[in-house]
Protein backbone atom coordinates (compact mmCIF):
# COMPACT_ATOMS: atom_id res chain seq x y z
CA UNK A 1 0.00 0.00 0.00
CA UNK A 2 1.13 3.65 -0.29
CA UNK A 3 2.50 5.23 2.80
CA UNK A 4 0.38 8.26 3.57
CA UNK A 5 2.78 9.48 5.80
CA UNK A 6 4.02 13.03 3.86
CA UNK A 7 7.48 11.72 3.33
CA UNK A 8 10.05 12.54 0.49
CA UNK A 9 10.45 8.81 -0.33
CA UNK A 10 7.07 7.00 -1.12
CA UNK A 11 7.09 3.18 -0.70
CA UNK A 12 5.14 0.30 -2.69
CA UNK A 13 5.66 -2.51 0.28
CA UNK A 14 3.98 -6.21 -0.27
CA UNK A 15 5.61 -9.39 0.81
CA UNK A 16 8.63 -7.99 2.35
CA UNK A 17 9.54 -5.58 -0.69
CA UNK A 18 10.41 -1.77 -0.35
CA UNK A 19 10.55 0.04 -3.75
CA UNK A 20 11.42 3.63 -3.78
CA UNK A 21 10.08 5.86 -6.31
CA UNK A 22 11.84 8.66 -8.21
CA UNK A 23 10.75 12.27 -7.86
CA UNK A 24 7.11 12.28 -8.75
CA UNK A 25 6.03 16.11 -9.49
CA UNK A 26 2.35 15.25 -9.47
CA UNK A 27 2.69 13.92 -5.79
CA UNK A 28 4.87 17.07 -4.71
CA UNK A 29 2.57 18.70 -2.58
CA UNK A 30 2.08 15.25 -0.51
CA UNK A 31 5.26 13.57 -0.62
CA UNK A 32 7.63 17.00 -0.54
CA UNK A 33 8.87 15.80 -4.19
CA UNK A 34 8.77 19.56 -5.08
CA UNK A 35 11.91 20.02 -2.68
CA UNK A 36 15.64 20.74 -4.03
CA UNK A 37 16.79 18.04 -6.40
CA UNK A 38 19.65 16.22 -3.83
CA UNK A 39 23.13 16.24 -5.42
CA UNK A 40 24.75 12.20 -5.03
CA UNK A 41 28.33 11.56 -4.59
CA UNK A 42 30.05 8.49 -6.13
CA UNK A 43 33.33 6.77 -6.13
CA UNK A 44 35.04 4.33 -9.03
CA UNK A 45 38.42 2.61 -8.19
CA UNK A 46 40.62 1.55 -10.70
CA UNK A 47 43.59 -0.29 -10.06
CA UNK A 48 47.52 -0.86 -10.98
CA UNK A 49 47.58 2.76 -12.67
CA UNK A 50 47.40 3.64 -15.86
CA UNK A 51 49.62 4.46 -18.95
CA UNK A 52 49.75 8.06 -18.71
CA UNK A 53 51.27 8.97 -22.09
CA UNK A 54 47.53 7.32 -23.67
CA UNK A 55 45.51 8.45 -21.06
CA UNK A 56 46.24 11.98 -19.61
CA UNK A 57 45.03 15.08 -22.34
CA UNK A 58 48.50 17.00 -23.66
CA UNK A 59 46.39 20.07 -23.86
CA UNK A 60 44.58 21.64 -20.24
CA UNK A 61 41.65 23.75 -20.45
CA UNK A 62 38.26 23.05 -22.82
CA UNK A 63 40.02 22.64 -26.14
CA UNK A 64 41.70 18.86 -23.97
CA UNK A 65 42.69 15.86 -26.78
CA UNK A 66 41.32 12.38 -26.26
CA UNK A 67 44.19 9.94 -26.21
CA UNK A 68 43.37 6.49 -26.91
CA UNK A 69 42.84 5.49 -23.40
CA UNK A 70 40.39 8.35 -22.81
CA UNK A 71 38.50 7.89 -26.03
CA UNK A 72 35.09 5.94 -25.06
CA UNK A 73 34.44 9.02 -23.12
CA UNK A 74 34.06 11.61 -26.47
CA UNK A 75 30.43 11.67 -26.42
CA UNK A 76 30.23 12.10 -22.67
CA UNK A 77 33.16 15.27 -23.22
CA UNK A 78 31.13 18.02 -21.49
CA UNK A 79 30.01 16.16 -18.82
CA UNK A 80 32.94 14.97 -16.93
CA UNK A 81 36.44 16.82 -16.21
CA UNK A 82 40.25 15.53 -16.24
CA UNK A 83 42.12 16.68 -12.90
CA UNK A 84 45.48 16.74 -13.14
CA UNK A 85 48.12 17.19 -10.05
CA UNK A 86 46.54 15.68 -7.53
CA UNK A 87 48.37 13.48 -4.90
CA UNK A 88 48.53 11.08 -2.34
CA UNK A 89 51.72 10.54 -0.98
CA UNK A 90 50.66 8.79 2.38
CA UNK A 91 50.39 6.08 -0.08
CA UNK A 92 54.30 6.49 -0.33
CA UNK A 93 56.48 4.28 1.88
CA UNK A 94 56.93 7.03 4.38
CA UNK A 95 59.76 4.34 5.73
CA UNK A 96 56.87 1.29 6.09
CA UNK A 97 58.91 -0.27 2.92
CA UNK A 98 56.78 -2.39 0.21
CA UNK A 99 53.00 -2.66 -0.03
CA UNK A 100 52.41 0.05 -2.67
CA UNK A 101 49.05 -1.30 -3.47
CA UNK A 102 47.59 -1.86 -0.02
CA UNK A 103 48.53 1.50 0.41
CA UNK A 104 47.52 3.35 -2.42
CA UNK A 105 43.55 1.64 -1.86
CA UNK A 106 43.57 2.03 1.67
CA UNK A 107 44.36 6.04 1.38
CA UNK A 108 42.13 6.90 -1.43
CA UNK A 109 38.99 7.92 0.26
CA UNK A 110 40.64 8.36 3.60
CA UNK A 111 44.39 10.39 2.75
CA UNK A 112 45.85 8.68 6.01
CA UNK A 113 48.69 6.06 6.28
CA UNK A 114 47.94 2.49 6.87
CA UNK A 115 49.33 1.15 9.75
CA UNK A 116 51.44 -1.78 8.12
CA UNK A 117 50.10 -4.88 9.78
CA UNK A 118 48.49 -7.94 8.79
CA UNK A 119 47.05 -8.60 12.24
CA UNK A 120 44.01 -7.48 14.05
CA UNK A 121 45.71 -3.75 14.96
CA UNK A 122 44.74 -2.27 11.68
CA UNK A 123 44.51 1.74 11.15
CA UNK A 124 43.89 3.89 8.85
CA UNK A 125 41.22 6.38 8.98
CA UNK A 126 37.69 7.58 8.55
CA UNK A 127 36.65 7.33 4.37
CA UNK A 128 35.19 10.48 2.68
CA UNK A 129 32.21 8.42 1.64
CA UNK A 130 31.89 7.46 5.77
CA UNK A 131 32.07 11.76 6.52
CA UNK A 132 29.14 12.20 4.42
CA UNK A 133 27.07 9.17 5.19
CA UNK A 134 27.17 10.16 9.09
CA UNK A 135 26.06 13.93 8.02
CA UNK A 136 23.53 13.33 5.38
CA UNK A 137 22.95 9.31 5.59
CA UNK A 138 19.28 9.15 7.86
CA UNK A 139 18.19 11.14 4.95
CA UNK A 140 17.80 7.74 2.66
CA UNK A 141 17.19 4.03 2.80
CA UNK A 142 20.69 3.58 2.82
CA UNK A 143 23.30 5.57 4.47
CA UNK A 144 25.82 4.60 2.12
CA UNK A 145 25.75 1.38 -0.61
CA UNK A 146 29.48 -0.20 -1.29
CA UNK A 147 30.59 -2.23 -4.16
CA UNK A 148 32.79 -4.31 -5.22
CA UNK A 149 33.79 -6.99 -8.18
CA UNK A 150 35.88 -8.60 -5.97
CA UNK A 151 34.86 -10.46 -2.50
CA UNK A 152 35.29 -8.75 0.92
CA UNK A 153 38.45 -9.46 2.98
CA UNK A 154 38.92 -7.86 6.41
CA UNK A 155 41.53 -9.61 7.72
CA UNK A 156 44.61 -11.95 6.55
CA UNK A 157 48.10 -11.30 5.17
CA UNK A 158 48.14 -9.52 1.59
CA UNK A 159 50.67 -6.69 0.03
CA UNK A 160 53.86 -7.06 1.55
CA UNK A 161 53.14 -7.59 5.39
CA UNK A 162 49.60 -5.36 5.21
CA UNK A 163 45.85 -6.33 6.06
CA UNK A 164 43.97 -7.41 3.05
CA UNK A 165 41.75 -5.39 5.29
CA UNK A 166 43.40 -2.18 3.03
CA UNK A 167 43.28 -3.55 -0.17
CA UNK A 168 40.02 -4.77 -0.67
CA UNK A 169 38.48 -1.77 1.53
CA UNK A 170 37.69 1.35 -0.11
CA UNK A 171 35.00 2.50 2.84
CA UNK A 172 36.28 2.97 6.70
CA UNK A 173 33.93 3.69 9.05
CA UNK A 174 36.29 4.59 11.70
CA UNK A 175 40.43 4.04 11.66
CA UNK A 176 40.11 0.44 12.32
CA UNK A 177 36.58 -0.80 11.09
CA UNK A 178 36.30 -0.75 7.36
CA UNK A 179 33.18 -1.23 5.82
CA UNK A 180 32.63 -4.28 3.36
CA UNK A 181 31.74 -4.21 0.17
CA UNK A 182 28.97 -6.41 -1.60
CA UNK A 183 30.11 -7.90 -4.93
CA UNK A 184 26.94 -10.22 -5.93
CA UNK A 185 24.55 -8.18 -8.01
CA UNK A 186 21.93 -10.43 -7.01
CA UNK A 187 22.40 -9.58 -3.53
CA UNK A 188 22.54 -5.64 -3.95
CA UNK A 189 19.88 -5.34 -5.84
CA UNK A 190 17.78 -7.44 -2.72
CA UNK A 191 19.28 -5.04 -0.96
CA UNK A 192 17.89 -2.36 -2.31
CA UNK A 193 14.53 -3.34 -3.45
CA UNK A 194 13.78 -6.12 -1.61
CA UNK A 195 14.89 -5.87 1.77
CA UNK A 196 12.01 -6.48 4.81
CA UNK A 197 12.29 -3.87 6.76
CA UNK A 198 9.97 -5.14 9.10
CA UNK A 199 10.06 -8.39 11.43
CA UNK A 200 6.49 -9.96 10.33
CA UNK A 201 7.89 -9.54 6.38
CA UNK A 202 10.98 -11.53 6.76
CA UNK A 203 9.54 -15.24 6.10
CA UNK A 204 7.67 -13.61 2.90
CA UNK A 205 10.65 -12.12 1.29
CA UNK A 206 12.89 -14.94 2.29
CA UNK A 207 9.59 -16.81 -0.03
CA UNK A 208 9.86 -14.71 -2.53
CA UNK A 209 13.71 -14.78 -2.97
CA UNK A 210 13.48 -18.88 -2.84
CA UNK A 211 10.68 -19.16 -5.61
CA UNK A 212 13.24 -16.20 -7.74
CA UNK A 213 9.91 -14.05 -7.88
CA UNK A 214 10.30 -10.62 -9.36
CA UNK A 215 10.24 -7.51 -7.43
CA UNK A 216 8.05 -5.44 -9.04
CA UNK A 217 5.60 -8.47 -9.51
CA UNK A 218 4.76 -8.02 -5.76
CA UNK A 219 4.61 -4.59 -5.99
CA UNK A 220 2.48 -3.43 -9.59
CA UNK A 221 -0.77 -3.51 -8.26
CA UNK A 222 0.08 -0.59 -5.80
CA UNK A 223 1.78 0.96 -8.63
CA UNK A 224 -1.57 0.62 -11.31
CA UNK A 225 -3.85 2.56 -7.78
CA UNK A 226 -1.11 4.78 -7.86
CA UNK A 227 -0.90 5.67 -11.54
CA UNK A 228 -4.67 7.24 -11.36
CA UNK A 229 -3.04 10.21 -9.29
CA UNK A 230 -0.49 11.27 -11.28
CA UNK A 231 -0.36 13.39 -14.52
CA UNK A 232 0.99 11.74 -17.83
CA UNK A 233 4.91 13.12 -17.70
CA UNK A 234 4.87 10.85 -13.81
CA UNK A 235 3.19 8.42 -15.37
CA UNK A 236 6.30 7.92 -18.25
CA UNK A 237 8.85 8.67 -16.00
CA UNK A 238 7.25 5.93 -13.65
CA UNK A 239 6.94 3.67 -16.77
CA UNK A 240 10.29 4.33 -17.56
CA UNK A 241 11.75 3.52 -13.82
CA UNK A 242 10.28 0.44 -13.47
CA UNK A 243 11.34 -0.44 -17.25
CA UNK A 244 14.92 0.16 -15.59
CA UNK A 245 14.60 -1.96 -12.70
CA UNK A 246 13.00 -4.66 -14.74
CA UNK A 247 16.02 -4.66 -16.96
CA UNK A 248 18.48 -4.75 -14.12
CA UNK A 249 16.46 -7.38 -12.44
CA UNK A 250 16.02 -9.72 -15.58
CA UNK A 251 19.82 -9.83 -16.27
CA UNK A 252 20.61 -10.43 -12.40
CA UNK A 253 18.54 -13.41 -12.06
CA UNK A 254 19.53 -15.35 -15.47
CA UNK A 255 21.13 -18.24 -14.56
CA UNK A 256 22.81 -18.49 -17.71
CA UNK A 257 24.92 -15.36 -16.16
CA UNK A 258 26.00 -17.60 -12.93
CA UNK A 259 29.93 -17.14 -12.46
CA UNK A 260 31.49 -20.93 -12.21
CA UNK A 261 34.45 -19.10 -11.33
CA UNK A 262 32.73 -18.00 -7.98
CA UNK A 263 31.94 -21.39 -6.60
CA UNK A 264 33.06 -19.94 -3.49
CA UNK A 265 30.23 -17.32 -2.82
CA UNK A 266 27.72 -18.98 -1.08
CA UNK A 267 25.00 -17.70 -2.98
CA UNK A 268 26.97 -17.40 -6.80
CA UNK A 269 24.02 -16.25 -8.97
CA UNK A 270 23.33 -13.29 -10.30
CA UNK A 271 27.22 -12.57 -10.58
CA UNK A 272 28.05 -12.94 -14.84
CA UNK A 273 30.79 -14.96 -16.31
CA UNK A 274 32.35 -11.95 -17.80
CA UNK A 275 34.10 -9.07 -16.08
CA UNK A 276 32.57 -6.55 -18.31
CA UNK A 277 29.08 -7.62 -17.61
CA UNK A 278 30.11 -7.86 -13.79
CA UNK A 279 31.11 -3.97 -13.75
CA UNK A 280 28.09 -3.26 -15.89
CA UNK A 281 25.48 -4.73 -13.09
CA UNK A 282 27.04 -2.31 -10.22
CA UNK A 283 27.00 0.21 -12.21
CA UNK A 284 23.60 -0.42 -12.90
CA UNK A 285 23.12 -1.03 -9.47
CA UNK A 286 24.82 2.58 -8.51
CA UNK A 287 22.17 4.19 -10.62
CA UNK A 288 18.99 2.47 -9.24
CA UNK A 289 19.82 3.49 -5.90
CA UNK A 290 20.86 7.25 -6.93
CA UNK A 291 17.85 7.34 -9.11
CA UNK A 292 15.30 5.86 -6.06
CA UNK A 293 16.94 7.70 -3.51
CA UNK A 294 17.89 5.04 -1.65
CA UNK A 295 21.08 6.50 -1.22
CA UNK A 296 23.20 9.64 -2.02
CA UNK A 297 26.84 8.04 -0.94
CA UNK A 298 28.24 5.12 -2.91
CA UNK A 299 31.80 3.69 -3.46
CA UNK A 300 32.82 1.08 -6.05
CA UNK A 301 35.68 -0.90 -5.86
CA UNK A 302 36.20 -2.16 -9.59
CA UNK A 303 39.27 -4.71 -8.87
CA UNK A 304 41.40 -4.07 -5.70
CA UNK A 305 44.92 -2.72 -6.26
CA UNK A 306 47.15 -5.52 -7.07
CA UNK A 307 45.05 -7.20 -8.86
CA UNK A 308 46.38 -9.93 -11.39
CA UNK A 309 42.93 -10.17 -13.58
CA UNK A 310 43.45 -11.28 -17.02
CA UNK A 311 42.04 -9.46 -20.01
CA UNK A 312 40.91 -12.23 -22.23
CA UNK A 313 38.17 -10.64 -24.19
CA UNK A 314 40.51 -8.15 -25.40
CA UNK A 315 43.17 -9.85 -26.30
CA UNK A 316 45.53 -9.44 -22.69
CA UNK A 317 46.00 -13.00 -21.44
CA UNK A 318 48.58 -11.62 -18.86
CA UNK A 319 47.87 -11.18 -15.21
CA UNK A 320 46.90 -7.07 -15.05
CA UNK A 321 49.13 -6.53 -12.37
CA UNK A 322 51.99 -8.37 -13.99
CA UNK A 323 51.64 -6.33 -16.83
CA UNK A 324 51.96 -3.44 -14.98
CA UNK A 325 55.76 -3.52 -14.41
CA UNK A 326 56.08 -3.28 -17.63
CA UNK A 327 59.94 -1.76 -17.65
CA UNK A 328 58.92 0.08 -20.58
CA UNK A 329 58.36 -3.04 -22.89
CA UNK A 330 56.44 -1.43 -25.64
CA UNK A 331 54.11 -4.37 -26.24
CA UNK A 332 53.17 -4.56 -22.62
CA UNK A 333 52.63 -0.86 -22.35
CA UNK A 334 49.78 -1.67 -25.08
CA UNK A 335 48.59 -4.23 -23.50
CA UNK A 336 48.38 -2.22 -20.48
CA UNK A 337 46.26 0.90 -22.42
CA UNK A 338 43.95 -1.77 -23.75
CA UNK A 339 43.53 -2.46 -20.29
CA UNK A 340 42.69 1.63 -19.38
CA UNK A 341 40.49 1.80 -22.52
CA UNK A 342 38.24 -0.83 -20.88
CA UNK A 343 37.79 0.14 -17.72
CA UNK A 344 36.89 3.88 -19.34
CA UNK A 345 34.27 2.11 -21.72
CA UNK A 346 32.83 0.88 -18.53
CA UNK A 347 32.56 4.71 -16.93
CA UNK A 348 31.27 5.87 -20.12
CA UNK A 349 28.43 3.23 -19.94
CA UNK A 350 27.87 4.08 -16.23
CA UNK A 351 27.84 8.02 -17.45
CA UNK A 352 25.38 6.87 -20.48
CA UNK A 353 23.16 5.41 -17.76
CA UNK A 354 23.37 7.98 -15.64
CA UNK A 355 21.99 10.64 -18.38
CA UNK A 356 19.33 8.45 -19.37
CA UNK A 357 17.35 9.68 -16.58
CA UNK A 358 15.10 12.41 -16.01
CA UNK A 359 14.36 14.40 -12.99
CA UNK A 360 11.36 16.43 -12.41
CA UNK A 361 12.87 20.07 -13.41
CA UNK A 362 13.83 18.10 -16.58
CA UNK A 363 17.65 18.00 -15.74
CA UNK A 364 19.72 14.82 -15.88
CA UNK A 365 20.34 12.59 -12.54
CA UNK A 366 23.91 12.96 -13.69
CA UNK A 367 23.61 16.41 -13.18
CA UNK A 368 22.48 15.67 -9.66
CA UNK A 369 25.83 13.69 -9.01
CA UNK A 370 29.64 14.00 -8.78
CA UNK A 371 31.03 10.21 -9.48
CA UNK A 372 35.28 10.24 -9.02
CA UNK A 373 36.66 7.74 -11.18
CA UNK A 374 40.91 6.92 -10.60
CA UNK A 375 43.14 5.16 -8.37
CA UNK A 376 45.90 5.44 -6.16
CA UNK A 377 48.90 5.04 -8.95
CA UNK A 378 49.60 6.48 -11.68
CA UNK A 379 52.71 4.74 -12.88
CA UNK A 380 52.11 1.52 -12.12
CA UNK A 381 55.63 0.26 -13.49
CA UNK A 382 57.12 2.50 -10.72
CA UNK A 383 54.49 2.80 -8.07
CA UNK A 384 54.17 6.30 -8.21
CA UNK A 385 51.67 8.07 -6.08
CA UNK A 386 51.74 11.48 -7.05
CA UNK A 387 49.87 13.54 -10.34
CA UNK A 388 47.13 10.30 -10.24
CA UNK A 389 44.66 10.01 -13.06
CA UNK A 390 41.66 11.30 -11.68
CA UNK A 391 38.31 12.41 -13.50
CA UNK A 392 35.18 14.10 -11.96
CA UNK A 393 31.83 13.70 -13.77
CA UNK A 394 28.54 15.14 -13.40
CA UNK A 395 27.23 17.88 -11.04
CA UNK A 396 26.40 20.65 -14.13
CA UNK A 397 23.08 21.33 -11.83
CA UNK A 398 25.42 22.22 -8.83
CA UNK A 399 28.60 24.74 -10.37
CA UNK A 400 30.80 21.89 -11.43
CA UNK A 401 33.00 22.93 -14.16
CA UNK A 402 32.59 19.87 -16.47
CA UNK A 403 33.90 19.74 -20.35
CA UNK A 404 37.90 20.33 -19.55
CA UNK A 405 40.97 19.46 -17.99
CA UNK A 406 42.27 21.40 -15.39
CA UNK A 407 45.80 21.41 -13.10
CA UNK A 408 45.89 21.68 -9.70
CA UNK A 409 49.94 21.98 -9.72
CA UNK A 410 49.51 25.14 -11.49
CA UNK A 411 52.10 23.86 -13.40
CA UNK A 412 52.13 21.77 -15.98
CA UNK A 413 50.98 18.10 -17.33
CA UNK A 414 54.40 16.37 -18.24
CA UNK A 415 57.61 16.45 -15.97
CA UNK A 416 60.86 14.76 -17.22
CA UNK A 417 62.58 11.87 -15.47
CA UNK A 418 64.80 13.89 -13.56
CA UNK A 419 62.14 16.44 -12.16
CA UNK A 420 60.17 13.19 -11.02
CA UNK A 421 62.76 11.84 -9.18
CA UNK A 422 63.24 15.07 -7.12
CA UNK A 423 59.57 15.27 -6.06
CA UNK A 424 59.57 11.85 -5.20
CA UNK A 425 62.82 12.49 -3.08
CA UNK A 426 61.61 15.27 -1.31
CA UNK A 427 57.77 13.71 -1.17
CA UNK A 428 56.51 17.55 -1.74
CA UNK A 429 54.15 15.89 -4.40
CA UNK A 430 53.52 17.14 -8.13
CA UNK A 431 50.34 19.69 -6.65
CA UNK A 432 47.99 19.29 -3.97
CA UNK A 433 46.63 16.69 -1.69
CA UNK A 434 43.44 14.48 -2.58
CA UNK A 435 42.19 14.95 0.31
CA UNK A 436 41.82 18.85 -0.59
CA UNK A 437 39.79 17.71 -3.32
CA UNK A 438 37.39 15.10 -0.64
CA UNK A 439 37.02 18.41 1.67
CA UNK A 440 35.71 20.11 -1.45
CA UNK A 441 33.57 17.61 -2.67
CA UNK A 442 31.97 17.53 1.22
CA UNK A 443 31.42 21.36 0.88
CA UNK A 444 29.17 20.63 -1.73
CA UNK A 445 26.96 18.16 -0.35
CA UNK A 446 26.39 20.13 2.21
CA UNK A 447 28.49 18.68 4.77
CA UNK A 448 31.18 20.65 7.12
CA UNK A 449 34.86 18.95 7.41
CA UNK A 450 37.80 20.91 8.31
CA UNK A 451 40.33 18.41 7.84
CA UNK A 452 40.40 14.90 6.31
CA UNK A 453 43.62 12.62 6.06
CA UNK A 454 46.43 15.14 4.74
CA UNK A 455 44.49 17.53 3.47
CA UNK A 456 45.70 21.34 3.66
CA UNK A 457 43.21 23.24 2.66
CA UNK A 458 39.67 22.91 0.69
CA UNK A 459 39.83 22.59 -2.98
CA UNK A 460 36.90 24.50 -4.45
CA UNK A 461 37.99 24.83 -8.69
CA UNK A 462 36.05 21.89 -9.99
Amino acid sequence: MIAKSSTRRVFLRNLGVSLALPNLESLAGKTGSGASIPLRLGFAYVPNGVIMENWRPSKLGHQFDFPTSLQPLQESRRDFQILSGLDHTKANANGDGGGDHARASATFLTGCQARKTSGKDIKLGVSVDQVAAKEIGHATKLPSLELSCDGSRRSGKCDSGYSCAYQYNLSWKSESIPVPAESNPRSVFERLFGQAEFSEDRKAAARRIKTAGSVLDFVLEDARKMKSRLGYEDRQKLEEYFSSVREVETRIRSKDGASESFTDVESPEGIPNAYRDHVRSMFDMMTLAFRADLTRISTFLLAHDGSNRSFREIGVPEGHHSLSHHRDDPVKIRKLSRIDRFYCEQFAYFLKRLSGFREKDGSRLLDHCMIVYGGGISDGNRHRHVDLPILLAGGKAHGLKTGRHFDYSGKKTKFSPMEIEEIERTKDGFGIPMANLHLGLLEKMGVKASSLGDSTGIARDF
